[in-house]
């Protein structure tokens, strides 16, 4: 039986996720995204992994999203479970309780790139094309993407954006705010490896609870974004790990965060 998706974990707590049907662009069809989710909840279970990256197979495509051939033979109902599915499983993907990077090593439409619009931080191939082209297909963006795009670029250029289909370069990816880094192709996946071994330096409660206080806080008004800011510190208050940071800031050496 063929694996769709590919899962490694290093030794420092980085999980390395890659969708692994580069004849199919990486399209997100019924059986990728009953192995992705395999591993999310795996993920969710784990007490070791600090940071995790998303990935597509080969150098062409990170996903073309939703498996339009499996879906020609879709009627009404299945199509709306499909899309379903496909959004439930993303959301899931945003749940993730660490910094999750997608790293962009190809063209992302559709689905594809609301997965990616799902995790912490893009990091896109410079010869990566991407857009949500739903519009072209007389949809509209089913599994996020009419929600998370406006709030990572402004109402105004995701509305210009999702209205004409458009695909636009990582020149202009990157300065719409749509990713954070660009670097060549086959820098795309270290270039996330290595961000994500960085984050997996720091305490990882910490991680975990500004990681909370953003993706809540940023949803409400600032009063209750502090509030939940303050929430999110008090969890860190009573940490090992906090009182580690403070003996290796102390004699001048690297902590070993142990996540307690």
């Amino acid at each position: 039986m063929a694996s769709f998706i590919t899962y490694e974990e290093n030794k420092q707590g980085v999980a390395l996720i890659t969708i692994n049907r580069p004849d199919a662009a990486n399209a997100l069809s019924k059986a990728v995204l009953n192995e992705l989710n395999t591993c999310i909840d795996q993920l969710q279970a784990s007490k070791t992994v600090r940071a995790v990256v998303i990935t597509g197979s080969g150098d062409k495509a990170f996903s073309a999203g939703a498996d339009l051939k499996e879906r020609r033979g879709m009627n009404e109902a299945e199509v709306i479970e499909a899309v379903t599915y496909i959004g439930d499983t993303i959301n899931r993907i945003e749940d993730i309780p660490v910094p999750v990077i997608a790293a962009i090593n190809g063209v992302a439409f559709g689905g594809g790139l609301e997965l990616a619009l799902a995790c912490d931080i893009r990091i896109l191939s410079e010869d990566a094309i991407v857009g949500l082209t739903e519009t072209s297909l007389a949809i509209i963006p089913g599994a996020g993407g009419t929600q998370r795009l406006p709030r990572l670029i402004g109402l105004g250029q995701a509305k210009r954006l999702i209205y004409t289909a458009q695909r636009v370069s990582s020149t202009e990816a990157a300065r719409l705010g749509l990713v954070e880094v660009v670097v060549r192709q086959k820098e795309v996946v270290d270039t996330a490896l290595e961000m994500a071994g960085k984050i997996s330096k720091n305490g990882p409660i910490a991680v975990k609870q500004a990681k909370t206080a953003i993706n809540h806080g940023t949803e409400t008004d600032i009063a209750t974004g502090l509030q939940i800011e303050r929430l999110s510190y008090l969890q860190t208050v009573q940490t090992k790990d906090r009182l580690e940071g403070l003996e290796a800031f102390k004699e001048k050496r690297k902590p070993k965060y142990e996540g307690k």
